[in-house]
């Protein structure tokens, strides 16, 4: 379960980003979350994934 709060959800994502995946993708299909809807969420709070970082940023 992940959280339902945009702020909360971002600062889930990026932890798993940064302690346990080395993409977005691959969160996403291990995860099974739909990645687009995610990202829409973060958008609404102007963060957006940053393949380079490898977090929303």
């Amino acid at each position: 379960m992940i959280p339902e709060d945009p702020v909360m959800l971002l600062s889930y994502i990026n932890l798993k980003l940064r302690d346990y995946y080395s993409s977005y993708e691959q969160l996403c299909e291990d995860m099974d979350i739909d990645g687009k809807t995610i990202g829409e969420k973060l958008a609404s709070i102007n963060y957006h994934y940053d393949r380079e970082k490898n977090q929303f940023v």
